[in-house]
């Protein structure tokens, strides 16, 4: 949870524009992503059990958006990725 007070006021940046001509946008105007590459790895440990997690890069995004996706999701709905030999 967070309090309103916490909250930064948004200011439109021209500069970092999304260049929506190479998106393949639905009608109702979303794209699907899809990760290109898994940068890194960690596991989170709890007091009952171990959590893999795996830094995701994903298309049209830069290495410093990448974000921690859990082993189970992306053996769900990215198997091809793990199977690497290098995994």
């Amino acid at each position: 949870m967070f309090h309103v007070s916490q909250l930064k006021k948004c200011l439109r940046v021209p500069d970092e524009a999304v260049e929506i001509e190479g998106l393949p946008l639905q009608p109702d105007l979303t794209y699907i992503e899809h990760p290109v590459k898994i940068l890194d790895e960690k596991e989170r440990v709890t007091r009952n059990n171990v959590v893999k997690f795996y830094k995701v890069q994903w298309q049209n995004h830069l290495e410093d958006e990448a974000t921690w996706e859990q082993e189970s999701y992306m053996l769900k709905r990215y198997p091809h990725l793990l199977s690497g030999s290098d995994r």
